[in-house]
């Protein structure tokens, strides 16, 4: 799929922690792949914290290959941006460090976490990839990369569970078909087998891959498919405004309201 300028659009899905991604987007970047997407995806954080025998920087390296492991499932390039679980903040150093990664990678389309989610570290990247999108075409502000021309697409993914901290429903404006590629969904999140066993031991959940099917298949239903991912798109002043994952997605995007 090529834009205006007859470029391949270019689309960057950032997650908190890595399997983010996997859990909330994954069939989603099949389907964009499929249509000839460049796809890249990225992490805030390293996901240092997550076990009870490995140090933080043994399971660090550990999550970042699983990720990138994952990524080349769909010949994505991977970035971390190397931030620690849990201590994540919008502060101006790591902003700097997501507004490199805009002007680096240079996406047509972001997608990113739910504002409200069950943990801080989604909310506060999703704050981070919002502003670092609007601000990645400023001069002043000065990174490793030159200024980016842009405005990218920006849209949100589903919160976990489809709910806020209190368990009031956030519901999706659109919620993508990905029944065709289900199976790769699945393929890349068992990449992440670390998580998994750390799951098991600090949540009592066994059931990684399952619960995320369980999920993608309710998201489905609501459309009348076996399976899908919900998505809100970010209309605020200065963005674009038309839906251009409906455009490329014409057969797959249903549009809730």
């Amino acid at each position: 799929m090529k834009n205006n300028n007859n470029n391949i659009i270019s689309v960057l899905a950032v997650g908190a922690h890595p399997d983010d991604v996997e859990i909330m987007c994954a069939g989603t970047l099949a389907l964009l792949k499929e249509k000839d997407c460049k796809i890249q995806i990225a992490t805030i954080t390293n996901g240092d914290l997550g076990s009870a025998t490995l140090s933080k920087n043994e399971l660090a390296s550990i999550r970042k290959a699983e990720a990138a492991k994952s990524a080349k499932l769909l010949d994505a390039d991977y970035y971390c941006l190397d931030n620690h679980d849990i201590f994540l903040t919008y502060d101006e150093p790591t902003l700097l460090k997501t507004i490199e990664l805009i002007r680096k990678t240079k996406p047509d389309v972001v997608i990113t976490q739910s504002r409200q989610d069950y943990m801080i570290d989604h909310e506060v990247t999703s704050k981070l990839v919002q502003t670092a999108c609007f601000t990645a075409a400023i001069k002043n502000i000065k990174t490793e990369s030159e200024p980016f021309d842009k405005i990218p697409y920006l849209y949100y993914m589903d919160a976990l569970e489809g709910k806020d901290i209190y368990g009031v429903k956030i519901e999706p404006s659109m919620i993508a078909d990905i029944s065709e590629t289900i199976e790769m969904k699945e393929e890349m999140l068992k990449c992440h087998d670390s998580q998994r066993s750390w799951l098991m031991l600090h949540n009592g959940i066994d059931e990684y891959v399952q619960s995320m099917k369980n999920f993608s298949a309710m998201r489905g239903k609501q459309i009348g498919k076996r399976y899908g991912e919900g998505f809100r798109q970010h209309l605020g002043s200065a963005y674009p405004q038309n839906n251009i994952l409906k455009n490329i997605l014409i057969n797959q995007i249903v549009e809730l309201n």
